[in-house]
């Protein structure tokens, strides 16, 4: 007796009934083949959604309303802030820093933040005064230039092209 070597296509998979399956029968090539469709009590266990728990999202700060106002998450409107820096803040930073200033150990009697005592500087003079005390730029001190992603090309002759010694040739190759 000869056993059956081959699966059941159809038990594992939805399989037409009445007229859909007298059709499919008709229409065919195969009447054997499976529809490729499993059927979900067999195929996923256990099926989706049949567990009873349900998720809950955990509780964060961004899932607080009162934490979370919509002006901190809306990132269209993040428009970068303005900086104003006046000459003569300006002025007054440059000779501050200028030249480093010695650090005082702290003492019990003394208050940490010091008063912000800045007389308002002219730039001109302050500039001025920052240069006449110290060189700002030497050869090996280079003031900071522009970042740029490509080199700059510096023209240098290359050597000519062939071509006949004694003949008018007005072209020059550089590199």
């Amino acid at each position: 007796m000869a056993t059956k070597k081959a699966a059941e296509s159809t038990l594992y998979h939805l399989s037409p009934k009445g007229f859909w399956k007298k059709f499919r029968d008709v229409v065919v090539v195969n009447p054997e083949i499976s529809t490729g469709l499993p059927l979900p009590a067999l195929n996923r266990f256990p099926p989706p959604a049949s567990r009873p728990e349900k998720y809950s999202t955990p509780a964060t700060k961004a899932s607080d309303p009162a934490q979370n106002p919509y002006w901190k998450r809306d990132v269209r409107r993040a428009y970068p802030q303005l900086s104003i820096v006046t000459q003569s803040e300006l002025s007054s930073l440059l000779i501050e820093h200028s030249a480093p200033q010695p650090v005082a150990a702290p003492t019990e009697d003394k208050k940490d933040v010091p008063a912000d005592a800045r007389k308002a500087v002219d730039l001109s003079v302050a500039i001025s005064s920052i240069t006449q005390s110290q060189k700002v730029y030497t050869m090996a001190k280079l003031p900071p230039t522009l970042p740029t992603s490509r080199k700059i090309w510096v023209p240098q002759l290359a050597p000519d092209a062939p071509h006949d010694p004694h003949g008018y040739f007005p072209m020059l190759l550089y590199k």
